[in-house]
């Protein structure tokens, strides 16, 4: 039966699963069977224009691809929300600074900080800007930031959920 659902996935156009957002480009925007090369299967090139500008290197694999949309066309983007006008927060590190963040495990994706430290990018996200956890659309995002910051938090915060359907080797609750 799963098969039988995944294969229907598959054949559906994405634009009939399209409401926005990453809704729009469904699965075959970022990963693709048939051209997938390694564990990551991507349908899009990483984008190796953008370079750390603290090393000059290639950034990781992960938020490679998805700069491959979210950078400039200068950059070897496409333009779609394009993080060039991020707030600074460093992306794409092999190694967390312990002084300035407590960077939960499952945060990590093969001990580096990417993207999807953060974010989820999967339609199944429900969260604002596919964010990790469920924030409130206020500026600060307090919510988000005292997961890794919890000095900056507020003491009364409790600790939120982390929203994951990116591992999929997760152990997983066996089906009813």
């Amino acid at each position: 039966m799963r098969i039988v659902a995944l294969a229907l996935a598959l054949a559906l156009p994405s634009a009939a699963l399209a409401t926005g957002g990453h809704d729009a480009v469904g699965c075959e925007g970022c990963h693709s069977m048939h051209t997938a090369r390694g564990e990551l299967i991507f349908a899009l090139p990483p984008n190796t224009t953008v370079v750390d500008p603290r090393t000059d290197k290639p950034l990781g694999v992960l938020s490679a691809l998805c700069l491959s949309c979210h950078a400039e066309a200068a950059e070897g983007g496409r333009g779609v929300a394009p993080v060039s006008h991020h707030l600074g927060h460093p992306f794409s590190l092999g190694k967390v600074n312990p002084r300035l963040a407590k960077v939960p495990p499952e945060l990590l994706r093969g001990g580096r900080f990417e993207c999807v430290g953060c974010h989820d990018p999967h339609p199944s996200n429900p969260n604002y800007r596919y964010l990790r956890i469920a924030v409130s659309r206020t500026p600060t995002l307090s919510e988000l930031c005292s997961v890794c910051h919890p000095r900056k938090a507020d003491p009364d915060t409790r600790a939120t959920p982390l929203f994951s359907s990116m591992d999929e080797r997760a152990e997983r609750a066996p089906p009813p």
